[in-house]
């Protein structure tokens, strides 16, 4: 299983830079929060990661491969998978459908139908019903299960709990601590900052389109990451007050 790495990452949409000169590097395994107000260019970075949206400046590495210039679909291949905001699931296919969409022949593991499922066993009496005839959780367990089914080494999710009631998102977590005990290397971009903080190993808060905190989640507090996010002290304050 191979780390990421993203060197200088520029990403625009026209003339607006949304990413800027952004570094960090993911080790396998690893669980990163990202987080920051609307407008940081969080999303825009899973993009450029998963491919959908093709830097202008910089580099992504999986492990000793630069997959800057690659397409999203063969990033799949690779081991790259996206779960979007919005879950962009096809309403008029059944959640079968959908989920069988995301298998890469290429690609060997555990994920089927069934092990999807076994996850999130709320699609089951769901297995033939339309995707937009779907709840909210439903469609999100959809669109992280056929993420899955591509059996990914790297999980971008956007925007996780995004729309979803509080009952369904702790439905969606407990979902995901067993991806994250698999081994699975998880970026999360996640508004929730309690949620974040208790399933990240590190967090990476972005301002503008910039790092300007980065931590080990056991070495920051709340209040250090909630000022970093609204941009109320400098980057160096923002290190010296960590604990």
């Amino acid at each position: 299983m191979s780390g990421l790495i993203i060197e200088h990452l520029d990403v625009r949409h026209g003339q607006l830079q949304a990413v800027r000169d952004l570094s960090f590097a993911v080790e396998p395994g690893e669980t990163l929060a990202l987080v920051g107000a609307n407008g940081a260019g969080k999303t825009t970075l899973l993009r450029a990661i998963a491919g959908a949206h093709l830097p202008h400046g910089g580099r992504v590495l999986l492990g000793d491969a630069d997959i800057t210039h690659i397409p999203a679909h063969l990033r799949v291949g690779r081991g790259i998978a996206l779960v979007p905001e919005g879950r962009r699931l096809f309403a008029q296919m059944t959640v079968e459908e959908n989920l069988l969409l995301g298998h890469v022949p290429s690609r060997r593991g555990e994920w089927s139908v069934d092990k999807v499922l076994e996850a999130f066993p709320n699609l089951k009496p769901r297995l033939k019903a339309r995707a937009g005839t779907l709840s909210g959780g439903e469609q999100q367990a959809t669109a992280i299960g056929r993420a899955l089914m591509s059996n990914p080494d790297i999980l971008l999710l956007d925007e996780l709990s995004l729309g979803l009631s509080p009952l369904v998102v702790d439905r969606v977590y407990a979902s995901l601590d067993g991806l994250i005990k698999s081994g699975t290397t998880i970026i999360l971009v996640e508004q929730d900052l309690t949620r974040a903080m208790a399933v990240a190993d590190r967090v990476i808060c972005m301002l503008e389109g910039r790092v300007v905190l980065e931590s080990a989640v056991a070495d920051v507090s709340r209040d250090t990451i909630t000022q970093a996010y609204f941009g109320l002290r400098g980057h160096h304050e923002l290190a010296e007050a960590a604990p």
